[in-house]
């Protein structure tokens, strides 16, 4: 069932907020100070594409 709703979640939704989880992490990871936001941006992307079965945990 988890990958079911993964699967629905990636075609409807997921793609593009993921993507833009991913841009607004390569924006921040510019400056030195942005860094760390960027890196948990990009944990968010990964939550974004598939979120039934993970934690940001880590």
């Amino acid at each position: 069932m988890r990958t079911l709703g993964n699967i629905l979640w990636f075609i409807f939704r997921g793609m593009f907020g993921g993507l833009a989880w991913i841009f607004a992490g390569c924006i921040w990871c510019i400056t030195i100070v942005g860094i760390p936001f960027g890196r948990q941006f990009f944990k968010m992307a990964r939550l974004s594409f598939m979120p039934f079965g993970t934690s940001v945990i880590g």
